[in-house]
Parts: C-alpha cells; structure tokens; sequence
C-alpha cells in the first residue's frame, strides 16, 4: 500500500553511504515516530536488523512506541511476516527483531540491561532528550555491536527528538561541534540530520490545530519556535533563576566567601562570592568544576585559589572536609536540612546575581537548573553543582544563623 511520508525521511529507507547515525528533530505533527517505525520494520525485512526500539524510562513504552510499531504492521499488511509477542517483534522470514526496552528503571541507571546489547545492530532511542549523560550514551552506542544479515550493512544509531536547551550533549556533540544549523536536512560525515515540522505533513493537521499554532506564534512566538517547530532554546523554561546577568567580578573591597560541593564522578566544584548588602548584589566566580579529584587534589586547589579565605563545605561530605582541613583548607560545613533548599533558593532570588563571563558551567546550570513543582517548591537535581555550593554561602552569610558581617 502507499503511505505519505515526508520525503525528507527518505534517507531513513535508503542509508546514505558512510552514515551510522541519524538524529531527526522537529515539533508536533513532524511524523518522527511515526516515519521511524516505518523504517524500523523495513530495516529488518530488508536488512535482517536487530533493532533495539528504546526509551530513557521505561515509561508507557508499550502503550507509545510497541503500540506505535504494532500499528504500522497493521497498517502495511505484514502480519504474516512478523510474531508479535509481549515486549518483542520478531521476523518470520530472517533473524531480524525488534525489542522494546527502557535504559532506565525508577531511580537508578538499568545498566545491567545494557549487557546484552551486543546483539543489536540497530538503536533507535525515541524521546533522546530525556538522555542526558553523554557518557551513558556513549556506553550505550558503543555496546551496539550485532552485525545485520548483510556484512556491508553498518550498525545504526537513530535518535529522535523535540530539541530542548543548547546545553543537553545532543545539541553540543552533534549541531555545535560540528557547525550543523538547527532546522538542517542532510549529511555531514557520519550522520544524517533530518528535521521536519507540521509543514511537512499539512494534509494530516485539523484544521482547528493549525488555527491553534497560528495563534501561538502571534502570541507567543518562542513557544512556537521550540514546541511547534521544534527549535532549541537557549535555556530551558520554568528557569529558577531569572536575576542574574554576566558581569565583572569586581567585590571592591568586599569579604570574598568561597562554596564549595563535594563529587568525584560528579565534579566538584568551588566558586567565590562577594554579597554587597545594601545594593542587593552578589557577584560570583567559578573557580572549580571538576570531576575525578582527590582529597588532596581539592585542598591543593581550594589552597591556591582560597589561601585562608573561609569555604563553606557540603556537610553531607563530613569525611571530605575533615580530612582537607587537616591539609590546611579553612572549611566548615554547610547548614542543611528540613528547608534548607527553599531557603537558599528564596535568598538568592532575592538578590541581582552578577556572573563572571567566564564561569560557563555556572551559566549552564542556571539556563537548566528548573522547578518540578513550583507550587511545592522542588527543584530539579540536575544542574546544581555550583548552584548548591553558592547555596551554601548565601544560607552561611545571609541566613539567621550567619556569623560574619556581610558589608
């Protein structure tokens, strides 16, 4: 049967030569999902694929992305070529397969589900954004090691997604390091972009919803730009922090307090802060964001950039801060606890924070670090390493238990 399709999505069907890897963007109505799966189950009839069809969470996977697929064999008549069975799709006629699994379970990394990847030859991750740790993705990319049916056939990385702020990995990796304007159709080495909007498919938009995106982009054109047609924002919405601005350090005459939060796959990370009371100022510099250091490593820094300037600690890391005041840090622990966060968070708002320009990691988390839940106050854990340790300094200098005098 014929199925319209954008025939921007003609690269998915018939792979240029050398690419390994697809990313494909766009909004609502951009027929991502829908044009992947199309391509999914001819990959492996034609190609004897072994697809695994995944998301971050394991999240209504079977009533999304399994009922998504399910319906297209429908849709094209091939019940007689595949088995559906629970979360699996197998061929009847070659070894192909497509298996449907999350990369993650509840609160923790489902990296044992990681180990049989080897098998696969295809990865498509639906919803990509919500994978966030390059370093996982890597894992993941790199277990991907099953060859198709043909030699020549490479494995295959396809991964779909509404863009969300230039700061997730996607964005850097593979549009900002590789010069690749967002909204780009076309290859660039190893990868295929394929970018798509309600434009592309119009024949199938009600016609009350277009009158919808209409009236958005009057109203609220960067909405539109991001939600609809799929652009990248600069910073994500519901931003915690909206009163800052990049600045020169400059605490004339100042005290400087330094924070400090604890990591080692995490970083640690170190910044000065200088809070001028009657102006309403805090100005901030990063000094520290580093992962992988040692106790030695952190007090040898903290000592070259602090001297014996105070540094307000994470208490949660007591073990840490003993050990690195032995080695000379002048370094007391945080005040934390039951609102502790809420706290921190309404002081600093509370002020106009200027940002050294360039303490880039601090920018990025304040372009990211977002509420959950506004009206209960919860804030994501993402994006608050040096948010966290200037958290610290503003609970210490400006909280009712501070103890030195702020001018």
């Amino acid at each position: 049967m014929s199925i319209n399709i954008s025939d921007k999505y003609t690269p998915l069907f018939n792979r240029p030569e050398g690419v390994d890897t697809y990313i494909i963007t766009g909004g609502r109505f951009s027929q991502k999902t829908f044009a992947t799966s199309l391509s999914a189950l001819t990959a492996v009839l034609q190609k004897g694929h072994r697809v695994m069809y995944s998301r971050f969470t394991n999240a209504s996977l079977k009533d999304s992305i399994f009922a998504e697929v399910e319906d297209r064999i429908e849709m094209m008549s091939l019940e007689s070529s595949f088995d559906v069975q629970q979360n699996r799709i197998d061929s009847k006629v070659n070894n192909g397969k497509i298996v449907f699994k999350g990369l993650k379970s509840g609160s923790g990394q489902q990296t044992a589900a990681l180990k049989g990847l080897s098998d696969f030859s295809m990865l498509i991750l639906d919803e990509a954004e919500e994978m966030i740790d390059e370093a996982i993705y890597d894992k993941i990319s790199l277990s991907i090691r099953g060859n198709g049916v043909h030699s020549e056939e490479p494995n295959v990385k396809v991964l779909i997604l509404n863009p969300t702020t230039k700061e997730h990995f996607i964005y850097k990796k593979y549009f900002q390091a590789r010069g690749i304007q967002e909204g780009f159709n076309g290859v660039k080495n190893n990868v295929c972009y394929i970018h798509t909007s309600y434009f592309d498919c119009l024949e199938f938009v009600p016609k009350g919803t277009l009158q919808y995106f209409d009236d958005m982009k009057e109203d609220n054109p960067q909405k539109y730009n991001h939600v609809i047609m799929g652009g990248w924002l600069d910073k994500a919405e519901g931003c915690v922090y909206t009163n800052w601005e990049f600045g020169e350090f400059n605490p004339d005459g100042l005290q400087i307090i330094y924070g400090q939060d604890y990591g080692f796959r995490d970083p640690t990370t170190l910044v000065g802060v200088a809070i001028d009371k009657k102006r309403k100022v805090i100005y901030v510099k990063e000094e520290l964001f580093k992962s992988g250091l040692t106790n030695s490593e952190i007090a040898k820094i903290n000592l070259s950039v602090c001297g014996r300037n105070l540094i307000i600690g994470d208490s949660a890391s007591a073990g840490i801060i003993n050990e690195i005041r032995r080695m000379g840090c002048n370094v007391v622990g945080a005040k934390k606890g039951a609102g502790s966060i809420e706290a921190g968070v309404a002081l600093l708002q509370d002020y106009k924070l200027i940002i050294e320009p360039e303490s880039s990691n601090l920018a990025n988390e304040l372009n990211n670090y977002v509420y959950t839940d506004k009206g209960a106050n919860l804030f994501c854990t993402m994006f608050d390493h040096s948010l966290d340790a200037l958290r610290y300094v503003a609970l210490y200098a400006l909280g009712s238990t501070g103890k030195i005098e702020i001018r």
